[in-house]
């Protein structure tokens, strides 16, 4: 789905200019929201087709192709911000060392969900890894509750309690919702999972659909109708609504927006899937925007924040810090998905092929008659 790839760069983008010029992308964070949203679908659709293909889900090969995708990468940028908050007297690195340990062990979202003012400076260096903090959470949990559902329900019975699953957190942030519980309900994985579970149940209707079935037909003609209205209420909020400013902390963004805002990204991957010849998804599976989607887009997300706080550190300002920032953050990426991302996973599937050569048989796809292909989360 090289749209989808496309769409993770186009994201990834957005976030880089967020965290350095703020004001061009004021609601720029909604890219947030559109990575747990294809989070959500690509891991619903690689366990459902895999339950689908085999009648089972191997959890444990589940989390360490998970691991080994997110953590090592992980891990060499921490080890990285936790060399420089030690060896060199920078400001914004000052203690960044247990910074880099808390994004390490994944906490860094329940540390800040615990702060009811200003965040504290002891998340700061590596604040922007709240999120892969969520996202992890989530792959911790919804594999188990996914293949409960599989085994001991219908078809539509798991539809119905996906769908079910996906206004709980609403309702939950109805409840915690006070001015003061903000950063509770931006950081919290049980108040942020409608967003992953949206691109959940959009994967399981997906994978209940047959080629012949009319509904798929009129999904498609409507998913690529609204894609395009999708897309501009989305840059609508990037550009006009400051979510995560004082000023943005509302109670309708912070109960029913979120969910709105996944619903919008869910509308734009429907289409990514049913309709690649569409134009939202021919823009969107341009090459090389796919390649970087497919490729750097999580490298990029991890390593921008403490590159751009380095060349702040280092009297980079002004109108050089975004594209310097850039420049830097591309590099790294490179660097890391080719000295630390590509040689795990390349080992990683050759073991796979040298330890499982009887596994032969491909879940046919109800969509496009085809294998699919495995896509990455970010």
């Amino acid at each position: 789905m090289a749209g989808l790839d496309g769409l993770r760069t186009v994201a990834v983008v957005l976030v880089i200019v967020y965290h350095v010029e703020p004001e061009l992308v004021p609601g720029g964070s909604v890219a947030v929201d559109v990575f747990f949203t294809i989070s959500g679908f690509v891991i619903t659709r690689l366990l459902v087709a895999e339950y689908a293909r085999t009648g089972r889900i191997g959890l444990w090969s589940f989390y360490r192709r998970r691991w080994l995708r997110l953590v090592p990468a992980m891990l060499a940028m921490c080890a990285v911000t936790a060399l420089l908050s030690v060896a060199l007297p920078l400001p914004l690195f000052d203690g960044a060392w247990v910074a880099a340990a808390l994004a390490a062990a994944s906490v860094v979202n329940l540390v800040r969900a615990g702060e009811p003012g200003p965040y504290s400076d002891l998340t700061a260096p590596l604040s922007h890894t709240w999120s892969l903090g969520v996202e992890e959470q989530f792959y911790l949990a919804w594999p188990l509750l996914l293949l409960v559902l599989l085994q001991h329900a219908t078809a539509r019975t798991v539809l119905g309690w996906v769908a079910a699953l996906c206004i709980l957190p609403v309702l939950w942030r109805m409840v915690l919702w006070e001015p003061t519980a903000a950063h509770r309900i931006y950081n919290g994985p049980d108040a942020r999972a409608d967003q992953l579970l949206v691109g959940a149940l959009l994967a399981v209707v997906l994978a209940r659909l047959r080629a012949a079935d009319p509904r798929l037909a009129l999904l498609c003609r409507w998913a690529g109708r609204l894609c395009w209205p999708a897309l501009a209420l989305l840059g609508l909020v990037t550009w006009q609504i400051p979510i995560t400013e004082p000023s943005g902390w509302n109670p309708v963004w912070y109960t029913v927006g979120f969910l709105a805002a996944a619903v919008l990204s869910a509308g734009v991957v429907a289409a990514q899937d049913l309709c690649p010849q569409s134009w939202p998804s021919r823009l969107l599976s341009v090459p090389a925007l796919a390649w970087v989607g497919r490729n750097l887009s999580y490298g990029m997300y991890l390593w921008h924040y403490p590159v751009v706080r380095l060349l702040f550190d280092l009297g980079v300002d002004g109108g050089w810090l975004l594209p310097t920032g850039a420049a830097a953050t591309v590099a790294a990426a490179l660097a890391s998905y080719v000295f630390v991302e590509r040689p795990l996973l390349r080992r990683d599937r050759f073991r796979v092929r040298r330890l499982e050569p009887a596994r032969c048989g491909a879940f046919t796809s109800p969509v496009t008659s085809e294998s699919p292909r495995p896509a990455e989360p970010r």
